[in-house]
């Protein structure tokens, strides 16, 4: 029987989910969302509950509202990495979701990367 792209999209983010939890030891989770036309990521503390930062192409200040290129995705990493810094945040567990790491989320990881949250 043939699985949709749907099916395997949920297979693969409750796989990634769930190597997560297991090696989860008190860091913090920068979860990403990517949908066709935007892409919004989070910092959350999992102990806690808690967002403790987010950023995505809807804020009108980073001026990509509607746009998910992989231009976006480094302007939205870099502002994550920021905001993280902000709340007191370095370290972080990378959750892709379901997508694949390369093109906007592997964009999204590197600017990360580059402004000093280590992923």
């Amino acid at each position: 029987m043939a699985n949709s792209k749907r099916t395997l999209f949920l297979k693969r983010r409750l796989r990634v989910r769930n190597k997560l939890r297991k090696v989860n030891s008190g860091r913090l989770r920068l979860s990403v969302h990517r949908s066709n036309k935007n892409l919004s990521v989070q910092l959350i503390d999992d102990l806690a509950g808690k967002t403790l930062a987010s950023a995505s192409t809807l804020e009108k200040d980073l001026g990509f509202v509607g746009k998910s290129n992989i231009e976006a995705a480094t302007k939205v990493g870099s502002v994550i990495a920021e905001r993280a810094k902000a709340a007191g945040g370095t370290e972080a567990h990378f959750d892709r979701g379901g997508c694949r790491f390369h093109g906007k989320v592997k964009a999204l990881a590197d600017a990360a990367r580059e402004g000093g949250l280590k992923i």
